[in-house]
């Protein structure tokens, strides 16, 4: 088990690298100022801020434009916050939007049985159309959720024509996996590589030019566990000591790959520096 200590990092007690936090949450952080001070000077070079639905989306969209060229926007309806009453709006939001994002996402399928509860299999497969449509219509890579939907969830995404996409925090079985990294889609690391077995699996199997970092902050990894944490985007270094751990690679490599990988994937070096303010 890796655990890493990230006040090392930002002590100067470790090495620091060029990293991409390529999904975070920030528009569900305290003390944002504080959180993006901190993610420069552990030598993070840019973050990819998801959105989840409608409000969420709009302040992703303030965010980055409050840091432009750290923060890089991507918009999704995530299948936990479906809203029928909102669908149609936040749909006509995101393609209105499009031009500003870096990405569609986060979207994807939840089987979980409490989504079900509210989002059934049909309705979720219909949404996710929808949003892979538009990533397609406008040539944008997709962010994909897919837990407990493992196969459906690349099914879509390979039926859909979509040519890039990273399948984020994925733990499904390697069967699935060999077809994602078949298309040449990318999945991504998070610090629950440091103790999650089947997360482990998954980070030994993908190729190292098929991998990204990131945190999906602020969720808390190690929940119940004594070592529990809520996550920012300076744990991205756990995601690469993790990483690096687990293939038994040197961790330079490792940063410099997946940071190549997030640039392409993202178009970072391409984004337009200029962009109209959010009212």
């Amino acid at each position: 088990m890796v655990l890493l200590n990230i006040s090392e990092i930002l002590n100067g007690g470790e090495s620091m690298y060029r990293l991409i936090d390529s999904h975070a949450h920030l528009e569900e952080m305290d003390n944002l100022e504080k959180v993006i001070e901190e993610s420069r000077s552990s030598g993070i070079i840019a973050i990819i801020a998801v959105g989840s639905d409608y409000q969420s989306n709009q302040r992703v969209l303030q965010i980055a434009k409050h840091f432009e060229g750290f923060v890089y926007p991507a918009l999704g309806l995530h299948p936990a916050r479906i809203e029928k009453t909102e669908l149609d709006r936040t749909l006509e939001f995101i393609e209105a939007e499009i031009d500003r994002a870096v990405c569609i996402g986060e979207i994807g399928l939840d089987y979980h049985k409490k989504i079900r509860a509210f989002a059934d299999k049909d309705l979720q497969q219909s949404v996710f159309r929808e949003m892979l449509g538009i990533a397609g219509k406008y040539g944008k890579p997709v962010s994909v959720h897919s837990r407990y939907a493992w196969k459906d969830a690349f099914t879509l995404v390979n039926e859909s024509g979509i040519e890039e996409a990273v399948f984020h925090w994925y733990t499904g079985p390697s069967s699935v996996l060999r077809e994602i990294i078949g298309q040449g889609y990318f999945l991504s690391a998070t610090p629950a590589v440091e103790y999650h077995e089947e997360h482990r699996r998954i980070v030994k199997e993908t190729p190292t030019e098929q991998l990204l970092l990131e945190t999906d902050c602020p969720v808390v990894y190690g929940r119940g566990r004594e070592f529990a944490f809520e996550s920012r985007p300076a744990d991205i270094y756990r995601s690469l000591r993790g990483v690096a751990v687990t293939r038994g690679m040197d961790e330079t490599k490792i940063a410099e790959g997946t940071t190549a990988n997030a640039e392409r994937l993202f178009r970072l070096r391409n984004y337009p520096k200029e962009s109209t303010e959010y009212i």
